[in-house]
Formats: structure tokens, sequence, C-alpha cells
């Protein structure tokens, strides 16, 4: 990318300056080619018409020539007056309009270079400069909090990669020295650490795809009911494991949506995981749907420990935890409800999470548009 200052003749400002000196120079020709067509002609007519007898065609002649004279010589001292006029004037205007664009541009520079903190302060150059300024600004910033997620993504799944890679290789090592044996025990915690990282790639995979609109969807007419019945079969095991009741309020009236049967089972199922994950032995969690005459609407609301307010508005971010510990030791990646939120988009619809604070549950509402 070419960088620095741009040549003097390649700049904004110069061309604004010499496109007004050449509006300028062709009025001002324009102006002395019809004065000079026009202007003596007139003038010859109107000596013509002066209540005499006989009008003395020398006296007519040395007229013509002073009016010839005082009016070539009037037009072009106006003429340079507003050349030189309207040079300052193309000047101060042409230095105006680049200042904010020679900002814009450093601005872009260093976004370019890896600085996504530059900004650039708005102006008063009117509507389309204030857009274009203000877009530019959100533009960085997005970029910024992008970068921001990007490194913490690269820390958090580094992370989240040792930590099985660590067990394995641990027990490898056990194995080669003769510490540990190759028994059935062994073999089943290799192959839940391996587990672990093929679910941790497939989840990102998922919503990779999800987020660049290469998710595969197979599109089909699907009940909400069976929808609902599904993920309370699925989910009745674990839950009963932990202690955790799990209730079902269907009240879809028969509504349908169109989507992946599978994706929309995975989105409930990752819910009910989550809420899971953040209960304990004699919390209540209920799955819900609901539906109006354009949107169908599934949630989860848990009576677990619930969300802190700063927490809410990243909670569906790749790698987010409220609680990092306690969601490894249960087995999330922290990547689950990153999957909720792709697969609710890819559908059309939306997904949004809500708590009153610690110790008061929290619901995640998915709504989605309904068919039929």
């Amino acid at each position: 990318m070419k960088s620095g200052t741009p040549p003097w003749d390649d700049r904004l400002g110069v061309r604004i300056f010499l496109g007004a000196v050449l509006v300028l120079g062709v009025g001002a020709v324009t102006a002395w080619a019809v004065a000079l067509l026009t202007g003596p002609i007139i003038f010859h007519e109107h000596m013509l018409l002066v209540e005499t007898p006989h009008p003395d065609p020398e006296v007519v002649r040395h007229a013509e020539e002073a009016f010839d004279a005082s009016w070539q010589l009037t037009l072009l001292l106006a003429l340079i007056a507003a050349c030189v006029a309207s040079v300052l004037v193309s000047v101060f205007l042409a230095r105006r309009i680049a200042r904010p664009l020679n900002k814009v541009r450093s601005a872009a520079m260093r976004v370019a270079a890896g600085d996504y903190s530059a900004r650039v302060p708005e102006g008063a150059m009117g509507a389309e400069f204030t857009e274009m300024i203000s877009a530019f600004n959100r533009m960085a910033a997005e970029l910024d909090e992008t970068e921001h997620t990007r490194k913490r993504l690269l820390s958090d799944l580094a992370h989240e990669v040792r930590t099985p890679l660590a067990t394995v290789d641990g027990y490898l090592e056990a194995m080669l020295d003769g510490v540990a044996a190759a028994d059935s025990e062994t073999l089943s915690m290799l192959r839940v650490q391996t587990d672990r990282l093929k679910r941790l790639a497939e989840d990102i995979s998922l919503v990779s795809s999800a987020e660049e609109h290469r998710l595969s969807i197979e599109t089909q007419a699907v009940s909400v009911a069976d929808l609902i019945t599904a993920a309370q079969g699925q989910a009745r095991s674990s839950y009963a494991a932990r202690h955790v009741a799990l209730e079902v309020d269907e009240a879809s009236e028969g509504a349908v949506v169109l989507g992946d049967r599978d994706r929309l089972s995975q989105v409930l199922t990752n819910l009910l995981d989550n809420a899971l994950r953040h209960t304990q032995q004699g919390d209540q969690v209920i799955l819900r749907a609901c539906s109006d005459s354009t949107a169908v609407f599934l949630s989860v609301e848990d009576s677990g420990r619930g969300v802190a307010s700063e927490h809410l508005p990243h909670l569906f971010e790749r790698f987010y935890r409220v609680d990092t510990a306690r969601d490894r030791a249960h087995g999330g990646s922290g990547i689950g409800l990153a999957i909720v939120r792709s697969i609710v988009e890819a559908h059309g619809g939306n997904v949004r999470a809500e708590s009153c604070g610690l110790g008061h549950g929290a619901s995640f509402t998915v709504e989605l548009p309904r068919h039929g």
C-alpha cells in the first residue's frame, strides 16, 4: 500500500482549487466574450436613438471608442478582482474540505498499520462528512473489538487445548515409564480427553461456518411440540443424576417453524446443558414454548445462581465464561451459547439472556419466525 504524503498535484485540496480556478476561468472568458459581442452593438443602437436631426458620425464614433475603452477596462478590473477573491475563497474552501479528509486518511493509515484505537474527531463540515467520520469511527471501534476478541479467543483456545493435551501426555508418559498400565480405566480416561478435543474442534467449526454463512441447513417444517418433547427426553437422565427438576410448559398451540430439526434440537440441548451447569441440587429448570401470530418463543428458565448484569452482553461470545473454573469442571467449553446464537440467527431468529442478578436465576429466550 502506498504511504506517505501524496504528490502535490494528486491532493484533493489542489484538485478542488484547480477545479474552482477552471470554473472561474471559463466564466470570465464567457463574460468577456458576451460583453465584447453585445456591448458595442447595444451602445451603437442607443446612440442612434439620440433625438437629433442628423447625429454627427464623428461624435458617435468618439462616443463608441470611449465606451469600448471604458467597459473593457472596467470589465478587466472587475474580472481581476473577482479572480483574486475567488482564488482566496477557493483556497479557504479547499483547505477546509481537505483537512477532515486528511484526518481520516491519517487515521485509516494507523488502522491499516494495526492501531485500531485511531479515531477521527467530528467537525462541522456538513451531514455527509459527519456520516463518513461516524462510519469510520464505528468501523475502527468494531475492528478494535474484533482484535481484542481474537486475542482472547486465541488465548482461551490455547488453554482449552492445553488441558486435555496435558492429561493425555501425562498418561502416555506414565505408561511409557511403566508407572501406569494401559488398562481399561486409563484408556477410558484418554478417550474422554480426545473426545473433548474432538468436540471442541467440531464446535469451533460449527460456529465459524455459521458466522461465515456456510452452515448447512436442511429446511423442513418442524413441530415445536416435537422439539420440546425430544429435548426433554434427551436431558431427563442428566438432570435426574444431578437432582435438578426439569419442568415443561408447552403452550405453542401446534406452532410450526421452518428450519433444520437437528440444528434446532441442538439449540435446546445447549441451553438445557448450560442451565444444568449453573444450577445445583434442588434447583428447577423450566423449558417453555409459546407462540403468537408471527413468532415462536422457546425459553429455558432456571433458578440457579444467576448472572451479573455486566456479563449479560457477552454470554453469547465464543469462550466467554462467567465462572471459568466451574464451567471447565462440568465439561463446558465456553462455546455452547455461541453455537446457539449462530444457529438461531441462521434461521432468521434471535436469542437473548435475562437475569435479575446473582442468586435470582437466568432465562434464555429464542425467538423464531412462525411458519404457516
